[in-house]
């Protein structure tokens, strides 16, 4: 069984057809099926089933599928690795993170890397919640992670620093004239709820959080996007619990922002199965600048290997530090 062999089988089910493979791999059709071939007698069984149409996976070939994504993931963040001990002037990087995160904080610090390293490529590849990010980073999708501290870490963790979540409602509401507000004054608002929203410990963030104020946040409408709950809640649908950053790129000025009283933040992290170096280590370094630490970071990280120690102490999700003031 060989590395390349595993390539050839993951491209085939990725594209479902042998011919279209093969294109992709720029290798005859015949070379194709003698590699799988070889690969099946390796393994002791057959992986795909020949079809009319395509092929589809065995029984053995989806059991066998996920740890050869892996391996060739893993090898291709390898390569990337070992070109980046030369620094970050070149190649690519690729980085995972959660939506909220991509549309919200992260274009003026790829401004920034793009300013400080034109030559190094960044494939960024985002996710709807904390859990399908880290999974993605458990298959080797990407060479590092950004967003929430992991609950399971994979290897090396750096708090980078903290999300501020606010509350939006229209420039015109009477309380629009206020800079903080606490939740059992909104308790009989309708809500912009949004599929993304965090959850904690089995339960969605503002469910939790209003429920601790007495109150359970009636809903008026469901979206699958935060920055499309931030424009509802802009023009006076209801009202939205959204990270600042996204609430300043998607709406501006158009809308007030309201700090709940106590605070909420959420602390953020870059995270990887190995430590980061070269290009990776660079944007490490450039987050972390980003947000200056205000402290030592809330995260419990033990049994994990860091890539510098840090104080730590143990949270879920948003919290609400009573004693946080608003930033």
């Amino acid at each position: 069984m060989s590395l390349r062999q595993m390539e050839y089988f993951v491209t085939v089910v990725h594209e479902a057809s042998f011919t279209r493979a093969a294109d992709a791999l720029h290798v005859t059709q015949p070379a194709l099926s003698h590699q799988i071939k070889a690969l099946e007698k390796s393994v002791g069984g057959a992986l795909l089933e020949r079809m009319a149409r395509g092929v589809r996976l065995t029984p053995m070939g989806r059991a066998f599928l996920p740890h050869a994504e892996l391996a060739v993931r893993s090898a291709a963040q390898a390569r990337r690795a070992a070109r980046a001990t030369v620094g970050a002037e070149g190649g690519e990087l690729h980085v995972a993170t959660l939506h909220s995160l991509a549309v919200g904080v992260l274009p003026d610090v790829l401004a920034r890397w793009r300013k400080a390293h034109p030559r190094v490529l960044l494939r960024l590849h985002e996710y709807a919640t904390a859990e399908a990010l880290e999974e993605a980073v458990q298959r080797g999708t990407a060479d590092l992670a950004f967003g929430p501290e992991p609950a399971d870490p994979p290897g090396t963790v750096v708090p980078v620093g903290e999300e501020e979540l606010v509350l939006v409602i229209p420039f015109d509401d009477r309380l629009a004239g206020r800079t903080t507000v606490t939740l059992p004054e909104l308790a009989d608002r309708a809500w912009i709820r949004c599929a993304l929203e965090p959850v904690v410990d089995g339960e969605r963030f503002l469910d939790r959080a209003c429920g601790k104020a007495g109150f359970r946040p009636r809903t008026a409408v469901w979206t699958e996007h935060t920055s499309t709950a931030v424009r509802m809640a802009a023009a006076g649908v209801g009202v939205c619990a959204a990270s600042a950053d996204v609430v300043r790129g998607a709406v501006g000025e158009d809308c007030a922002i309201l700090t709940p009283d106590p605070a909420w933040r959420r602390p953020l992290a870059v995270y990887a199965r190995v430590p980061p170096t070269g290009a990776a280590e660079a944007f490490v370094d450039l987050l972390r600048a980003t947000w200056p630490a205000p402290g030592p970071p809330a995260q419990r990280v033990t049994g994990v290997r860091r890539h510098e120690e840090h104080e730590a102490g143990e949270a879920s999700g948003p919290h609400e530090p009573p004693a946080t003031p608003a930033r």
